[in-house]
């Protein structure tokens, strides 16, 4: 599964400089072709925050990129190898005025699931992704029984409490696991955290 996804970053970003800058834009515009509404990766346009923000990502991305590749390693690992769904993971910065931390986004093939790292405190990432993951494995968009079923499937895998899930309360399955807030996210991606 990885070096499918390593071969899908290569192919997505584009780039033949070894500038920080221009490699971390690359990076952005790539993962905008990804998101289930391009205007979900809105830092481009942030004249105030672009420049140290792309440079961060020209140097760092990589090694992010990789924790997060473990960590859905780590779900995949919860299932037989034909009950895991097919599913790239990149991080990104997520504009605030969707309010997610996270999405899987069930349009791209393979699925693709975006992560905000600077949304949630690093300790919490694996918790987002099982969140994200359990989209990818449901299948479906919604928090919904076959959600929760995935969710509560990769929580006891993982050793994370399992949600305490009845019918109707699909809401509580939204912020399930829970994952402790940054006090400003893109604190992380300017690299001041």
């Amino acid at each position: 599964m990885q070096n499918i996804s390593r071969s899908l970053v290569d192919k997505l970003i584009i780039t033949t400089s070894n500038d920080p800058f221009a490699r971390g834009l690359d990076y952005l515009y790539g993962i905008r072709s990804l998101a289930l509404d391009s205007e979900m990766i809105d830092v481009v346009y942030d004249m105030n925050n672009r420049i140290p923000i792309c440079v961060w990502i020209g140097q760092h991305i990589d090694r992010v990129n990789q924790q997060l590749e473990n960590y859905l390693q780590a779900c995949h690992d919860c299932f037989h190898p034909w009950e895991q769904p097919t599913v790239q993971i990149f991080a990104a910065p997520l504009a605030q005025r969707f309010g997610v931390d996270g999405f899987c986004n069930l349009k791209t093939n393979p699925m693709t699931i975006l992560i905000d790292v600077g949304r949630v405190l690093p300790a919490d990432w694996l918790l987002l992704v099982v969140h994200e993951y359990a989209h990818a494995h449901a299948g479906l968009p919604g928090h919904h029984e076959k959600f929760a079923r995935s969710l509560t499937h990769l929580c006891l895998g993982l050793g994370i409490t399992p949600p305490a899930w009845q019918s109707g309360m699909d809401y509580h399955l939204r912020f399930y696991p829970h994952c402790r807030a940054t006090q400003n996210p893109l604190a992380f991606w300017r690299g001041e955290s």
